[in-house]
């Protein structure tokens, strides 16, 4: 694995800081089991988005799509 800073000048410090927190995800990523279930990030999950009925088109659709309540 290559680590590059791009950006900044990292002091050794801050650098073995930044390296010590990458190599503790790559050992928890290699630690899972492969046959565990992978769980969605909440965000991503279309039904939080599409969680209230989408009025329909007619006539007056116009002037309740971006009223709130009512």
């Amino acid at each position: 694995m290559t680590i590059k800073v791009v950006r900044g000048n990292p002091t050794p410090e801050e650098l073995a800081a930044a390296l010590a927190v990458v190599r503790a995800r790559a050992a928890a990523a290699a630690a899972l089991p492969s046959d565990a279930p992978t769980i969605p990030d909440a965000w991503s999950d279309p039904s939080r988005i599409a969680a209230h009925r989408v009025p329909r088109p007619g006539p007056a659709s116009w002037s309740r799509t971006y009223w709130p309540g009512g």
